[in-house]
């Protein structure tokens, strides 16, 4: 259940890019997964890089803005679901996740109580 994925020479979490892509079975797809989403996948697994990499993804030119979008937001609903499991873990990893989302959307889609943003499109 999960291992590790050797991209381009860098090891990465087998679940956090099946979460982050959104695909159950990535074997055949590693080589499609764009930079930042990889650039993603090594900072929910390490939050301490977040600082170092604010401006990295502020600058990125994101392939897909919505999969990226969506890909904080199942990052957000798993450490959601998850954080029963290692609530210091799950906390990082949604604090990543909606710093992420604020910096480059501007606002959190999920935000408690407002879901305009989710009716537009």
């Amino acid at each position: 259940m999960g291992g590790e994925v050797i991209i381009l020479e860098k090891k990465y979490s087998e679940r956090n890019l099946q979460l982050i892509t959104g695909k159950k079975d990535i074997s055949s797809h590693t080589m499609d997964i764009p930079e930042e989403m990889l650039i993603l996948s090594e900072v929910i697994e390490d939050p301490r890089k977040l600082p170092y990499l604010l401006e990295t993804f502020y600058t990125a030119q994101i392939k897909n803005e919505k999969a990226f979008h969506f890909a904080l937001l199942r990052v957000q609903v798993d450490s959601d679901i998850r954080m029963h499991e290692d609530i210091q873990r799950h906390q990082q990893r949604k604090y990543v996740a909606e710093t992420l989302e604020k910096l480059l959307y501007g606002e959190l889609m999920l935000s408690v109580g407002d879901n305009t943003s989710l009716d537009e499109d």
